[in-house]
Formats: C-alpha cells, structure tokens, sequence
C-alpha cells in the first residue's frame, strides 16, 4: 500500500464507495442501512473485541505504545468501557459527535510523548500513521471475521462493504482514507504485507495472559460466574484469531481450535440474543434509533 500515491496494491482507491458519501447530522457517519450499524450492534462484538485487541498485540510497537500510555493494568473495565464507548459513538452518534470524538482523539495521540521498544530497541510514535493503521485493519479484520464466524449473516458484497464503510472511522483517527483497504482482498493483502515485523513480546504475553483472570471485587469472584465466563470468552477471543496470529502467541494452530471457538462464539451470540427486553441490546444503537425516530 502506497499512501503517498493512493494507491492500495495496484488499485486505485482514492475515493470513498457511495455508501460512504455524506449523510445528515442525526444519521452519523454511516446511517442505520450500512454494514457497520448491523455488524457493530450484533452481540458477537463483545467477543471480537476482546479478539480485536490480542490481534493488535502482537505489532511491538503497538504494544508498547499501549503499555505506556494506559491504565489498564489498574483498570481494565475502564479501558473496555472507553473502546466500547468510542466504538459506539463512532458507529452510532450523530455526525458532530463522530467528528467531535475523533478530534479529541487524534489531540490526545499527538501529545503523548515518543518511546522505545524494549525488546527490538525500535522508536515509535502513538500517531505513527503505520501503526494507527495496524490497530484498524486488526478491529475491521475481527469485528467482520468475529461476526461471521458467530453466525452472523451477510450476503455477497457486504463484506467488502463493510470494509470501504469503516475507512471512515479510518479517517477519525487521522489516517488517509486513500491509503486503507476498501475490501476484503486488500485487508488480507495488507495482513500478508505486515506480517514479518509482527512478534509477540514477553509484555503482550504477560498481558494476554492476565486477560484470562482480570481483577475482580471479591464478592463478584464468589457470588456470581464471571470470572469463568470472562475466561470462556477470552480463550474463544483467542481461538477465534488467524492461525498464524496464535502460533505467535504460542497457542494452536490447528484446525480443530477453529471448529471449537466457533462452535462456542456462535453458543454465546445465541444465549445474548436470547436475553429478555433490552438486556441484549446495544444502547448507543438504541439511542441512535430513537434519535431518527424522533
């Protein structure tokens, strides 16, 4: 991929597909017809991002970056709760919210200060447009790849929609849309491109490995299963990754974790689908409706 030239592997993808063209305040950055509402309002994102960010880990860079500049050490439901609210403000707030989120957003990127990897000894910056378009292309690849894989359907194009749809949220975070994948051929191409300098460090080791067990109140621990069932959903996060993703990690590559993570993603979408009135819903997909609706 050439940002310079806007070009993405021999294609020229300098402007944005239809479904992307402007659309009024209240309708947001995509609008409740696209790909992006449907995929993102789907319960199976609580599992693909938890997917999303193991398959971010494994760029060092990214990593480190996100070491130092986090507290997700000391709180973890906070980190989840921030992603899922810019998420969901991206995907379901009105244009001015999107715009105003990502403002402040690409504001904080640019003041935190540089680092230094310590395992490979290599300079990063948080706003390195390389590395805000790894930690992108690993979000669009799981959210799309997770949805499927839990039993979600889309007919033929959607996929490739869904990928041009998200150069937007692209976009929020400072990126050229030009130099992002608009379908799913150029996502693979660019995983296939960017996967000699991915490495998983003893530090995105250690963290995926308190994933499992994150701190919990104690009275949580003894008086209700969360802890069992955050450890189910991130070890299917985990079988859910590309092969080569957890041979990095240490993890199977075989085929038959495949068959198992899907088996249990696609149990777990149907059980939250399966909860009584709002409980399964995505609230800022509600709002937003209740917004046009209005």
């Amino acid at each position: 991929m050439d940002a310079a030239t806007g070009r993405c592997h021999g294609r020229d993808v300098t402007a944005l597909d239809a479904s992307t063209t402007p659309r009024s305040d209240a309708e947001g950055l995509f609008g409740p017809d696209s790909v992006t509402w449907r995929v993102h309002g789907d319960p199976a994102m609580l599992v693909a991002g938890v997917r999303a960010l193991l398959l971010q880990a494994v760029h060092p860079l990214v990593m480190a970056g996100f070491h130092a500049n986090t507290r997700y050490r000391e709180d973890p439901w906070g980190r989840l709760q921030r992603t899922g609210a810019w998420v969901g403000t991206v995907t379901y707030g009105t244009r001015q919210q999107a715009e105003a989120a990502g403002a402040s957003l690409r504001t904080l990127h640019a003041r935190l200060r540089p680092g230094i990897e310590p395992e490979t000894g290599l300079a990063y910056r948080v706003d390195d447009p390389e590395l805000l378009l790894w930690v992108h292309c690993a979000e669009v690849e799981s959210f799309l790849s997770t949805y499927r894989r839990s039993g979600g359907r889309l007919a033929a194009g959607e996929g490739d929609r869904y990928v041009d749809e998200m150069r937007e949220s692209a976009r929020l975070v400072g990126l050229d849309p030009a130099s992002v994948p608009s379908d799913e051929g150029q996502l693979q191409d660019y995983f296939a491109d960017v996967r000699p300098l991915l490495y998983v460090t003893s530090l995105a080791r250690r963290n995926a490995v308190r994933g499992f067990a994150p701190p919990m109140p104690m009275w949580v621990q003894l008086t209700t299963p969360a802890r069992p069932s955050w450890a189910l959903l991130v070890g299917t996060a985990a079988g859910l990754l590309p092969r080569w993703a957890r041979r990095l990690y240490g993890l199977p590559g075989l085929p038959t974790t495949d068959l198992t993570a899907e088996v249990t993603a696609r149990a777990l979408r149907q059980a939250l689908l399966r909860l009584p009135g709002s409980w399964g819903e995505n609230p800022a997909r509600s709002e937003a409706i209740r917004r046009l609706a209005g």
